[in-house]
């Protein structure tokens, strides 16, 4: 591996201009593919398997007009204190809002509340339902401001009026999140390497790589079924391997000219050493993103997919594309200024000793002392470490999983005081009504022997008469339970509903009834989250686990890995916990609503942390790996991996935790739980356990560390990551015994010069 990848990049280096032009080809290839391609095809959400989705798929057959995908909102209105909606001022108000909601631009239709029944007991609040032609992703602006403008002029007679339901616009966030993360970005890249050009190589080539990503996802949309958002996963993960990658292979050849090679030996060597760890921890984050299809919802394994195959785009650019690029960068801008000027020469043995003279009495940087510590202390720093992970993780055993809704949008949103002014004057499970299904040959009259048994159900508040389609084979029954969407309650209700299911059926002489609606689909959702779990965790963990032993040839160290993955994750879900779901330190972190943490946060968690995280143990181990295989000691080659590795992997998660913290400035709680949960999952891993316990274990185990049963040493190919086999190389024209390659006469030099 690291033998060819060493070709590879001297090839880059030295053919830049013909590298150059095959990525550009590239990328203009696919963008002029993806801007003719047809329009990618709208969201969809399917559950295969679930009562919900063969409930959706029933009515979609059986009642075709009623399953139309057009966008509704749902309009309430609330009279002044001590008035009433059913007063003639009043009524004349609503009815004109009414018309107005009739008239605005792509409307169907509109429910009358005093025609519909749709007014509260108490008279103060009514609701319409607008019901559009279009679905709601499919709406433009004339269309929001239609409603918009209707709703504000109901607004100035004096009445409260609030809206929810698909067709109203959601705030957009205000999108400097990711500005400020690319600006602390640029700022860290440029604090590591001193220089502006290695600091935007990085972002460059990341950019460039997100690019062709994504161009490829709307390229293959139509053909796929990918939809727009498809490729939401992808841009985030893309970037933030993209520039991880870069960030390493230009740390290691800068590392490599420090030492005395010449350019294009040094974009050789960086890219046989730190590109080979580049490539396994490609595969690490291809594994897990992968793996999402294990979840066996469609959506996710697209997402899952497209960002799998951006990250493997990312690779390629970081083992051909970074080389090329640095053969065009002049080398003063990219050569640590404490070396002597080597002019582009291989210094001689006096020079060498001079230089390594120089070394020894610097100070040693902050990896090594911190790592040095490490030695010292290895018990006292793995118990800090374990224990305190093992506290702020305790919080995660009362985690609540649900999905966003509009129950848990902020408190001064219109569709949240819609939300609470129905549930206010309906009772609290009028936001979360379930719709059953009753297949019989006489529907009408089963479903409504079924209807009279669902009223007696604890938990149910009412049950709608039963519809039943012109075939009158199946019928829905609309069912509101006295618990709101959100609560525990009503997710006992929907199992115990469809627990019962068997007695209603005899009693009512139905065929099969199912139980659907939003609310139930979400409870299933969930379900399907949970129950995939487990099965992700041991398919990623598991396939990650014999990649890490091939690449370190040993047991312990990728089993360390996992275990120390699994310890971080599990601090961060308690930490979203603690403070999302509990409200600890709610208002430090501008939390406006707490509540269940969203079902599809554990496994993108997952997905998107176990990546990154064995993206730095690939990093940091490997270079000690390297170290142990040239004979250093296991406890200096801990100090080693330290030395080189630890400002990088340092500055690559500080980049990871800015960018991620940084959409925790948003107004929208559930961005801010996305932007905490993935930052404090990679500040845990990053600098708790790769920075502590990994080298506090790796200290106790010593040589046992890097121990592997002789039948599986026999076993197992030697891919080669340390590049213990390039110091055996030399180019035509070095001399014999050069202890390094040479750089072979008349080869392009840095800059496009000759030597």
């Amino acid at each position: 591996m690291a033998t060819f990848l060493y070709q590879l990049g001297r090839f880059a280096f030295r053919r830049r201009w013909l590298t150059l032009l095959i990525w550009v080809l590239i990328f203009g290839g696919v963008g002029a593919a993806a801007s003719s391609a047809p329009p990618p095809p709208a969201d969809t959400f399917t559950m295969p398997g679930t009562e919900s989705q063969k409930a959706f798929d029933l009515l979609k057959e059986k009642f075709p007009a009623a399953s139309a995908d057009g966008a509704t909102a749902r309009v309430v209105v609330r009279a002044p204190k001590g008035e009433k909606v059913s007063g003639a001022e009043r009524k004349a108000a609503v009815s004109a809002l009414v018309a107005d909601m009739t008239k605005a631009p792509g409307v169907a239709a509109v429910t009358d509340p005093y025609q519909a029944g749709s007014v509260s007991k108490d008279g103060t609040t009514a609701y319409a339902v607008v019901t559009y032609k279009a679905a709601a992703t499919a709406l433009k602006d004339k269309e929001h401001d239609g409603l918009t403008k209707a709703l504000d002029k109901a607004r100035d007679t004096g009445l409260t009026v609030e809206a929810g339901g698909d067709a109203i616009e959601v705030e957009a966030a205000a999108g400097g999140a990711e500005g400020l993360g690319i600006l602390v970005s640029a700022v860290v890249l440029l604090i590591t390497f001193g220089s502006m050009i290695a600091a935007g190589m990085p972002v460059l080539t990341a950019l460039i790589g997100v690019g062709v990503g994504l161009s490829g996802i709307l390229a293959l949309g139509s053909t796929f079924g990918l939809s727009a958002t498809t490729g939401t996963l992808a841009m985030m993960i893309g970037l933030a391997v993209g520039i991880d990658y870069a960030l390493f292979i230009i740390s290691r050849y800068r590392s490599e000219v420090t030492e005395g090679h010449t350019p294009q030996e040094a974009a050789g060597r960086a890219v046989g050493t730190a590109g080979s760890a580049v490539v396994f921890a490609g595969l690490t984050v291809i594994i897990a993103l992968a793996g999402l299809a294990v979840v066996n919802i469609p959506m996710l394994t697209k997402m899952g997919m497209a960002a799998a195959g951006t990250v493997a785009v990312a690779v390629l650019i970081a083992i051909t594309f970074v080389p090329a690029l640095l053969g065009f960068a002049p080398i003063r801008t990219l050569r640590r200024v404490d070396r002597p000027a080597l002019k582009g020469k291989e210094p001689s043995a006096r020079l060498r000793r001079k230089m390594d003279k120089e070394a020894a009495r610097r100070k040693p940087n902050l990896g090594t002392r911190w790592a040095r510590y490490v030695l010292r202390h290895p018990v006292a720093v793995l118990l800090v470490g374990v224990l305190g992970l093992g506290v702020i993780a305790m919080p995660a055993t009362s985690l609540e999983l649900g999905l966003p809704g509009e129950g848990t949008m902020a408190p001064d949103t219109t569709q949240r005081k819609a939300y609470d002014m129905l549930s206010e004057s309906f009772g609290p499970g009028f936001n979360g009504p379930l719709t059953v299904t009753v297949s019989a040959k006489d529907a009408t009259k089963a479903a409504g022997s079924v209807g009279q048994a669902l009223a007696k159900v604890q938990g149910v508040e009412s049950v709608s008469p039963a519809t039943a389609n012109p075939a009158n084979d199946t019928a829905i029954l609309s069912l509101v339970p006295t618990t709101g969407p959100t609560d525990h309650d009503t997710e006992v209700l929907v199992r115990s509903l469809r627990d019962g299911v068997g007695g209603i059926e005899s009693a009512g002489g139905a065929d099969e009834i199912l139980v659907t609606g939003q609310t139930a689909a979400f409870i299933d959702f969930s379900k399907t989250l949970d129950d995939a779990l487990v099965p992700y965790l041991a398919l990623v963990v598991g396939l990650a686990f014999l990649l890490l032993v091939l690449v370190f040839r040993s047991i312990l160290v990728p089993l360390k890995a996992a275990l120390g993955f699994l310890l971080s994750v599990s601090a961060a879900l308690g930490a979203v916990v603690a403070i999302f779901q509990w409200g600890w330190l709610a208002e430090v972190f501008g939390v406006k609503a707490t509540g269940p943490v969203i079902s599809t946060m554990p496994i993108f968690m997952i997905g998107v942390v176990f990546g990154l995280a064995m993206d730095y143990e690939v990093f940091l181990v490997s270079r000690m790996r390297e170290a142990f295989s040239h004979g250093t000691e296991p406890r200096e080659a801990v100090v080693t991996g330290f030395r080189y590795g630890g400002r990088v992997v340092s500055a690559a998660a500080i980049i990871m935790i800015s960018v991620f913290s940084a959409f925790m400035t948003e107004s929208n709680d559930l961005i801010k739980m996305i932007g905490f949960s993935l930052a404090s999952a990679v500040l845990f891993d990053a600098f708790v356990v790769r920075m502590a316990i990994v080298p506090a274990l790796l200290a106790l185990l010593g040589k046992s560390a890097w121990w592997l049963p002789k039948w599986l040493v026999r076993l197992l190919p030697n891919v080669d990551v340390e590049g213990a086999k390039l110091d055996r190389l030399a180019p035509a024209g070095a001399p014999a015994g050069a202890g390094a390659p040479q750089h072979q006469t008349g080869d392009r030099d840095y800059a496009g010069s000759r030597r």
